[in-house]
């Protein structure tokens, strides 16, 4: 069966980079002068809630190419265990774990999770997110919080992740990838989704400023959490393509 046609799978595996690389582009033409800083918030939430929705429907892709495939598990992901818009935590790594039991299922040789070179895709976003934004109107308008960004993002190793495969990310230590997406980039999802900014004070008040995970809520971090996300749900994608393609 020849599943590499199919225009879903075109779109799975397409980065979720590409939407960062197109806003960097489109916004390279107005400068950045101090006029243009007012831009920023405006542009970086468009761009980080059209990330989230390309993400959230790329999960539902793969999960339609998987129950395309396997009417077995279309029956248990569509009719026993229902998803819903796939923006949680929980929800992508159900998905996570789906790919993993989908590749174990057919393939002949055995396959573990410990396989993936997690050292190589944590550092590949890093990479990619200064390769981006280094000399951008992203960088300039937001110069503290890329800096912030990245002595964040190096402190991250492979232990963020989960050896298991139940979960995708590991939620031990002090603050983990977990709990970056649960406490702050699924909940700003949510303001920015839901539009709750225009009726709740929009600044930050001093308290909140100087709390030690302030820090965490920091668009560059989220792009890369989801780009990690996207880099391993790739990886899986991948793998099942070809396990499939040389089991039929």
């Amino acid at each position: 069966m020849d599943l590499l046609n199919k225009n879903h799978n075109k779109f799975i595996l397409t980065p979720i980079f590409s939407v960062l690389r197109d806003a960097v582009l489109a916004s390279s033409g107005v400068g950045s002068g101090i006029e243009t800083f007012p831009l920023c918030d405006y542009v970086t939430q468009s761009v980080f809630l059209k990330m989230t929705g390309f993400q959230e429907q790329k999960m539902k892709s793969v999960c339609w190419e998987l129950a395309s495939y396997d009417y077995e598990y279309r029956y248990d992901r569509y009719t026993k265990d229902r998803l819903g818009e796939c923006s949680t935590y929980n929800e992508k790594n159900k998905i996570y774990q789906d790919l993993i039991k989908q590749i174990k299922r057919h393939s002949v040789v055995a396959f573990e999770i410990s396989s993936l070179d997690k050292s190589k895709i944590l550092s590949e976003v890093g990479t990619e997110i200064n390769e981006i934004f280094s000399n951008s109107n992203f960088e300039i308008w937001a110069q503290r919080t890329f800096t912030e960004y990245k002595a964040i993002w190096s402190s991250i190793s492979t232990n963020s992740y989960s050896n298991d495969e139940k979960n995708m990310f590991s939620d031990s230590g002090t603050y983990s990838l977990k709990k970056m997406y649960d406490n702050h980039l699924y909940r700003h999802r949510n303001r920015v989704a839901h539009n709750t900014l225009s009726y709740q004070q929009n600044l930050p008040t001093l308290q909140t400023l100087v709390e030690e995970n302030y820090k965490y809520e920091n668009y560059f971090l989220f792009f890369s959490i989801l780009g990690l996300i996207d880099k391993l749900s790739i990886e899986l994608y991948s793998k099942y393509l070809h396990t499939v393609t040389n089991s039929a």
